[in-house]
């Protein structure tokens, strides 16, 4: 499939710190694409990048096999950038914001008043559009500053940190508006520190550490290239079992017991000869497939929220 966002030998330096060392990844068309890393990484700096914001010293951005630095007016009109500190004012309206800022876009009149209500229509906000914004709760202004962004009609969304200290609900929202935008063919790019949110939104992923790209692919692959399964037990009686265990390492975890593996049927085996030898009930025990937590721990030794 065609890659809407290409990214090739990124190089940026603030001072003597040097934030990207040639990044390369690309975005397919259509895809929800995770983007992440440890505090520092080099993420922002990237996404900085993408939507000409930040000049990069090195390498190139290609949207829609366009050069950010070539083409950046044009290129821009293609791109949706909601960065992680809201940027609303708070005294006007959720709808006076967004006709301020379609103004900014270049849309008029007509125009601009119907992609108003089809925008606040996709938030969940139009019942609420008169109120000031400063009235809303941190998840709505979010869910505001992500309409500001589309009132355009952007190929490509770049959304940094968007679910950050919000509501279930807003959380939820953005979830459905994140898939509804990909079935119209619309191309996310989305940063967080919640693995469970890119697992359950994300098609293809990419992380990054100390400016380096240290994986990339779909999210199936990348799960199965750099994680492996475990097996995960609960037993009343397992503790008194677990010296015994043999092929991996133990842990507690919640209400069980995981082991970290080689052959997880072997060792589901052999803790079932063990229990019953031992007259020790089983209650569950079941294979884990890899979580994108383990696998990013595994690669960058540190954890996401650091």
């Amino acid at each position: 499939m065609e890659a809407v966002l290409e990214v090739q030998d990124l190089t940026k330096s603030y001072g003597g710190s040097q934030a990207l060392k040639g990044l390369t990844f690309s975005v397919r068309q259509g895809a929800c694409f995770g983007l992440l890393g440890p505090n520092g990484a080099g993420k922002s700096t990237t996404m900085k990048i993408i939507t000409g914001i930040v000049e990069a010293d090195g390498g190139s951005v290609r949207i829609l096999g366009k050069s950010i630095k070539k083409d950046g007016r044009q290129v821009r009109k293609f791109v949706g950038y909601v960065p992680q500190n809201i940027t609303l004012y708070e005294k006007l309206s959720a709808r006076d914001n967004l006709a301020f800022f379609g103004q900014m876009y270049g849309l008029q009149s007509k125009e601009l008043d119907f992609r108003i209500d089809e925008v606040l229509q996709q938030i969940g906000l139009f019942n609420r559009q008169r109120e000031p914004v400063e009235k809303f709760s941190g998840g709505m202004k979010r869910r505001v500053n992500i309409a500001v962004a589309m009132l355009h009609r952007p190929k490509l969304l770049i959304l940094d940190e968007p679910t950050v200290g919000i509501d279930p609900q807003s959380r939820n929202h953005i979830f459905e508006l994140i898939n509804s935008l990909k079935e119209e063919g619309v191309t996310v790019v989305y940063s967080t520190h919640y693995m469970e949110e890119v697992e359950a939104l994300c098609d293809d992923v990419a992380i990054v550490d100390h400016g380096d790209l240290i994986a990339h692919g779909s999210l199936a692959d990348v799960l199965s290239r750099f994680g492996h399964s475990v097996v995960y037990v609960e037993s009343p009686g397992f503790e008194a079992l677990v010296p015994e265990v043999m092929g991996g390492s133990v842990s507690r975890q919640g209400a069980g017991w995981i082991i970290d593996c080689e052959s997880p049927v072997n060792t589901m085996k052999g803790i079932l000869d063990l229990a019953a030898a031992r007259s020790v009930e089983i209650s569950t025990m079941g294979i884990r497939r890899p979580s994108l937590e383990s696998v990013f721990l595994s690669l960058t030794g540190t954890s996401l929220r650091d």
